[in-house]
């Protein structure tokens, strides 16, 4: 955790690699903060209070994971049919507690069935927050560009470096569903079988 947060901190663009850096962006977002170099001489209370937090919880964790291991150990073999109920009761207590709306209840409950079809579609959940987060930035840039150019959708492709940058994203696209099968990791039978 402490190195992603550090990487985020460190992004020239802010833009996230993995879940772990998308949910801390997605904080620092919603908190009017601007991730990047400069965040270190901008915010410096942020930055070193996020690192004093990291440090405090991991010698929190370390004091705590040497006597109690064994019960974590049980924990982790209670049943999923026990485990979800539990943190989806806790998921909506809080989600009530902070706005006192059924609406984001049922807007809870529509995420999350939305997010179990990705993963059984096996759809990466990064460039969704992506998306989500990086969508306002996009749609006012867009509306800057068309005001520049007088309503010309033209102009976003009238100089090269445009072009190279819908091309790249274009097969930033397409290329991941044509090469999913080809990076692959084989199966361990499927090698145990080639090298017998």
């Amino acid at each position: 955790m402490t190195a992603e947060a550090y990487r985020l901190l460190q992004t020239p663009l802010g833009v996230p690699g993995s879940g772990t850096t998308a949910v801390l962006l997605a904080l620092l977002l919603t908190l009017n903060i601007t991730p990047g170099p400069l965040l270190f001489t901008e915010r410096p209370d942020v930055v070193w209070g996020l690192i004093a937090t990291l440090f405090i919880a991991n010698i929190v964790l370390l004091v705590m994971n040497v006597p109690m291991v064994k019960v974590f150990v049980h924990i982790l073999q209670v049943p999923s049919w026990i485990l979800l109920p539990g943190v989806t009761m806790v998921s909506f207590v809080g989600i009530y507690s902070l706005t006192g709306s059924s609406f984001d209840m049922l807007l809870m409950i529509a995420f999350g069935v939305l997010g179990w079809v990705f993963r059984k579609l096996e759809i990466p959940t990064v460039p969704v927050i992506l998306g989500i987060l990086l969508g306002n930035s996009m749609e006012d840039n867009l509306r800057r560009a068309m005001v520049l150019s007088d309503g010309d959708w033209t102009y976003l492709f009238s100089s090269p470096i445009s072009i190279g940058l819908w091309l790249a994203a274009f097969l930033g696209f397409i290329a991941p569903m044509f090469l999913r099968n080809v990076l692959r990791k084989p199966n361990l039978s499927q090698t145990e079988g080639t090298e017998d």
